[in-house]
């Protein structure tokens, strides 16, 4: 029998306040249940027999059960709130009970969620949220191929995934992450969350940074562009200096003053902020001054607050690497 894979998909994922103040795109709830339909033909093909599967209150799983065939499907023990602890609760119960792996679909905030909770367990990440620079514009059916080869077997999980990076965030006592960056902003309440104003920002911690990427990651790629597999970071302050025009979020293209940047190396601790506003991670705020706000359900922030650039984020399924595995499995056999 073949490992168990997990399914997360988010129906908050790309619906964020970037639909009116950008051009951003709502991926529908039907949309997404018809990549989940692909990814279960994918996964069916390659001898996967199990799935678990978030039982998100949009029902975008369960509605895509229909064209299952020969997968055995089950909701995970849990009651969906429809709050972004979903995913993370859910990884968490993927993990504990032994996934293979976890496919999921949203965007850099879900995985973000998702990370909190899957342990070791490698995603294979499919892009329906607003900034997708974590998650991969990937054909549902071969993600379910890619995550089903490593499930069953037919590619080695030691070479076809990777350790990703992850920001490190230290506040006053709590501790929290970034997949791709994290940013000190001057808001000192959450508000709408998602960043669209670069105004707000004062200085960015990036795990990666590339020119063809959307949000935040966009302005350190073009001034030092960082690949996901360097064991490197990026510091970006923005302020009075030359302007760089990048893509802020869909749609939406903008001159940001930058006042200086650098590398950084793995797990030099910078100071992102005086803990005066607000922290962003993964272009949503997340971290507010003490007595101020939530900080995601533990308290507010107090005093400076330090970052840096890890290398123990997730494991990630390269799903190039994972289909030609299997393609030259069978051609050796």
């Amino acid at each position: 029998m073949t490992g168990l894979v997990g399914l997360i998909a988010n129906p908050a994922a790309g619906r964020d306040i970037r639909r009116l103040v950008a051009r951003a795109s709502v991926v529908p709830d039907h949309e997404k249940a018809a990549t989940v339909r692909r990814v279960l033909h994918g996964l069916a093909a390659a001898g996967v027999e199990k799935v678990a599967y978030l039982p998100d209150r949009a029902g975008i799983v369960a509605s895509a059960l229909d064209e299952a065939g020969p997968l055995a499907a089950e909701p995970l023990p849990m009651h969906a709130t429809g709050e972004a602890e979903d995913s993370a609760e859910a990884a968490r119960l993927l993990a504990g009970a032994g996934a293979a792996v976890i496919v999921t679909l949203g965007g850099d905030g879900t995985n973000r969620m998702v990370a909190a909770g899957c342990r070791d367990v490698p995603l294979v990440a499919i892009s329906t949220g607003t900034n997708n620079v974590f998650p991969a514009m990937v054909e549902g059916t071969v993600a379910g191929l890619a995550a089903g080869f490593v499930a069953a077997g037919r590619a080695d999980p030691d070479a076809v995934t990777r350790r990703t990076k992850k920001v490190t965030v230290d506040c006053g006592g709590t501790r929290d992450f970034a997949i791709v960056d994290a940013a000190a902003c001057r808001d000192r309440f959450a508000g709408a969350r998602a960043i669209w104003e670069p105004g707000q920002v004062r200085r960015i911690v990036l795990t990666r940074a590339s020119s063809w990427n959307v949000g935040l990651s966009a302005i350190a790629g073009a001034l030092c562009p960082v690949g996901a597999s360097e064991p490197a970071g990026v510091l970006v302050d923005v302020g009075d200096g030359p302007a760089v025009t990048v893509p802020l979020a869909p749609g939406l293209v903008v001159p940001v003053p930058v006042a200086g940047w650098r590398r950084l190396a793995l797990g030099e601790r910078v100071r992102l902020s005086d803990g005066d506003g607000t922290v962003a991670l993964d272009g949503e705020r997340q971290l507010t001054p003490s007595g101020r706000g939530a900080c995601a359900g533990r308290g507010g922030c107090a005093g400076p607050v330090m970052a840096a650039v890890t290398m123990d984020g997730p494991r990630v399924v390269d799903v190039r690497a994972a289909m030609a595995a299997a393609a030259g499995a069978v051609r050796t056999a």
